[in-house]
Order: C-alpha cells, then structure tokens, then sequence
C-alpha cells in the first residue's frame, strides 16, 4: 500500500507542471537612474542616465529572482552640455573606455510574498563590487494604456564612487553617490 501511494505522489509531481519565473524586461521610457553627490560641501548635485536595458525574472512563489541591467554610460544627463563632457571624461565615468555599467543579482529578499531588496554586483569602471538594492513600493498590475503586465517598484542604494575608482575632486565632491532608480519593466 505504501509503494503504490509512494508511486502516484512521485506520478503526480511529475505530470503537475512547475511554474517558471516570468520574465520581464526594463521599460527605457519610464527607468531612469539618478544620482545625487554632494558639490563642495554647498549643494546636492544631481545626474540621470538616459539609457537603461535590462531583464528581470520573478517567481513570486518560489520567493526568487533575478535581474539583469545595463546603462549606458555616454547618457549621462547633468543638464548642461560642458558638465556633461566633462562627466563623460577620463575623470569620471570615461565612456570611450567603459561604455556601461551593469547591476547583477540572482539573490532577491522577500517580505509578505513582495522583494524587497536585490543582492548583487554593480560593475562600473571595470571594477565589479558587491550591492544591496532597496525595493520599495513594488506593485504588479495592467498597465492602463499599453493593456500589458506591468511590474514598477522605486529601487535605491548608496555607493562610495571612489571603491570603484572615481577619485576625481575627492573629497570636495562627495564619494558617497546616492542612487534612486524609479523602474518599471512589461512581462515578455
């Protein structure tokens, strides 16, 4: 009796099908990175990148996930042509060198069945360094215009530019970067 009911069970987990993260990918009109440093002691300056890909995976049951990010560098936006030059510069972010920074994660952290952080590896400037993205305010839904699944959370942490090699100007301009990334990414 045990054997036949040990064999459906195994039957059953084989024929019930596994339900696979769904896949999502960053929407480039509506995520956009900006940072915040501190300028002389005076002012928090802030930038934006213009250009972000990415793909991100969610298996809300499994608790797990993933994502997958690139910005390109040359669109850095500081609202003023010079400023921007200068920050595209060899100084900075020297784009002809490193023409992306990415964001890695396959470690997500859950609370209520809702991610809450995303552990991973920022690469900028060649150099790869662990990272602990916030996620706050994380809702799913259908987008009322596109008529697509819609996910969209406000993503946000903090960095010290020189650990990845930015010392430019230190410390007259800040080394800790804040970063808020508002994202919003359509299931595929």
């Amino acid at each position: 009796m045990k054997q036949t009911l040990i064999a459906g069970l195994i039957g059953l987990a084989l024929t019930t099908p596994a339900f696979a993260a769904d896949s999502y990918s960053i929407d480039p009109r509506h995520t956009f990175p900006v940072f915040e440093v501190n300028h002389l002691g005076f002012s928090t300056q802030r930038g934006r990148f213009n250009q972000v890909s990415g793909k991100i995976t969610l298996d809300t049951a499994k608790q797990k996930g993933s994502v997958d990010v690139s910005i390109a560098t040359d669109s850095i936006d500081m609202g003023l042509d010079d400023w921007d030059k200068h920050m595209k510069s060899e100084d900075f972010f020297h784009v002809a060198k490193y023409p992306t920074m990415t964001f890695k994660s396959d470690k997500f952290v859950f609370n209520n069945g809702k991610p809450v952080a995303a552990e991973g590896s920022l690469t900028l400037l060649g150099v790869t360094r662990p990272v602990r993205l916030t996620i706050a305010g994380f809702t799913c839904g259908i987008h009322p215009i596109m008529r697509k699944e819609l996910c969209a959370a406000d993503v946000s942490t903090s960095i010290k530019r020189s650990e990845f090699g930015m010392t430019k100007y230190l410390p007259a301009v800040g080394d800790e970067i804040r970063i808020l990334i508002p994202v919003e990414a359509f299931k595929d």
